[in-house]
C-alpha cells in the first residue's frame, strides 16, 4: 500500500457545507475542551501518550480541530494526506502509541455525534471515518520514515 492509495480515497471526501463548516468553526473551542477532559479521564492515558507528554497532548487536540476546521473550509486531498502523515511521524517520535491514534479520533466522533447538528456531523464524520480506516497505513508510512526505530503497540 502506498501514499497514493491515500491520495485516491481521500479524493472521494466532500467538502462540508458553509452551513456545516460554521458550526464546527463556532463550537471548536468547546469541542476541544471537551476533548481534553474526556481524553484526561481515560486510565490508559499515560500508555497512550508516554511520558510527560499530557500537554503536548492537548496541543495535537487543538491543532487537530484547527487544521480541520480549515480542512473543512478548503479541502485539499494532498494537504490532509501530507498533514495527517506528518502528525503520525512527529508524534510517534515523541513516544505516543500508535493506538493513541484510534483512541483520539473514535473519542472525537463520539464527542460530535453529541455536540454538533446532526447535520454537521454527517458532513464531517467522512473525514473520521477515513482517518480511522487508514490508521494502519498511515502507521506503516510514518514509520517507514521515521529515524529512530518504533514499534507499533
Amino acid at each position: 500500500m502506498t501514499k497514493q492509495i491515500l491520495l485516491k480515497t481521500a479524493a472521494s471526501l466532500h467538502q462540508p457545507s458553509k452551513e456545516a463548516q460554521n458550526e464546527f468553526s463556532q463550537k471548536l473551542t468547546s469541542l476541544v475542551e471537551t476533548m481534553n477532559k474526556t481524553m484526561l479521564n481515560r486510565s490508559d492515558i499515560k500508555n497512550l501518550v508516554g511520558k510527560d507528554n499530557i500537554e503536548m497532548m492537548k496541543d495535537n487536540h487543538a491543532n487537530h480541530a484547527r487544521f480541520m476546521e480549515s480542512v473543512f473550509e478548503n479541502y485539499i486531498p494532498e494537504v490532509l494526506v501530507d498533514t495527517v502523515l506528518w502528525v503520525f511521524r512527529a508524534y510517534r517520535s515523541r513516544n505516543f502509541s500508535s493506538t493513541y491514534w484510534a483512541a483520539q479520533l473514535n473519542t472525537w466522533i463520539t464527542i460530535y455525534e453529541t455536540e454538533l447538528s446532526e447535520n454537521c456531523n454527517k458532513q464531517i464524520l467522512p473525514f473520521y471515518k477515513w482517518m480511522q480506516v487508514n490508521i494502519p497505513l498511515f502507521n506503516q508510512l510514518a514509520e517507514a520514515e521515521i529515524d529512530a526505530p518504533l514499534s507499533s503497540h
